[in-house]
């Protein structure tokens, strides 16, 4: 029986692994482990686990493998619940990195549904859409300059065109994860996202 700070040793590996593919390392693992769920449970069960990981080009002993599923099946159902899995993996962050990714959320999410979605978009940043360089020379529509966007923090591979408040934060940690200082991160966000400076 390996003790919890081994499983919590294998979850900090499994999560250095996903992030030296850079910020969308941990999003592009959502996409395998997706694809595992044949039977859409959001649950994967020991045999998925083994391949999913061997597919994303980690390798670790049967012994680990045990340990780590052991870990994430927090229920113990014999399956790891997706969403469970993913919080699990996402980069641990400090609270004031989280509140700024939450305002940015909650500014772009418009009609307040927990949804970023292209109409929200068109409200909040149309100004912006409208000043890429692809919709300058006529390239792509406002509505094209949007929903790329859109797609960019969505779960790639598989865009819905809405973007929910977990799938932003996993999109943010990765980012996060790639910035040492609070107050640059701090800062980006707001420059990014048209945010009001601290305090004012």
């Amino acid at each position: 029986m390996m003790s919890s700070e081994t499983a919590d040793s294998l979850i900090e590996v499994l999560r250095e692994q996903c992030l030296t593919r850079g910020c969308n390392g941990i999003k592009g693992l959502s996409v395998i482990f997706r694809a595992m769920d044949i039977d859409y449970s959001k649950r994967i069960v020991y045999e998925e686990l083994k391949v999913a990981l061997e597919r994303f080009g980690i390798l670790i002993s049967e012994s680990y493998l045990h340990t780590l599923f052991d870990a994430l099946d927090l229920n113990k159902s014999g399956g790891i619940d997706f969403c469970e899995f993913m919080h699990k993996l996402r980069p641990p962050m400090k609270q004031c990195r989280i509140d700024v990714i939450d305002e940015a959320f909650e500014r772009l999410d418009v009609n307040k549904d927990e949804a970023i979605m292209l109409d929200d978009l068109q409200v909040v940043y149309s100004t912006n859409a409208k000043q890429h360089p692809k919709f300058i020379s006529g390239e792509w529509t406002e509505e094209q300059v949007l929903r790329n966007f859109l797609d960019s923090i969505d779960t790639p591979g598989n865009p819905d065109g809405k973007v929910t408040r977990e799938e932003f934060m996993n999109y943010y940690a990765g980012v996060s994860s790639t910035v040492e200082d609070d107050c640059y991160f701090d800062l980006m966000m707001r420059a990014c996202y048209g945010l009001p400076n601290r305090g004012s």
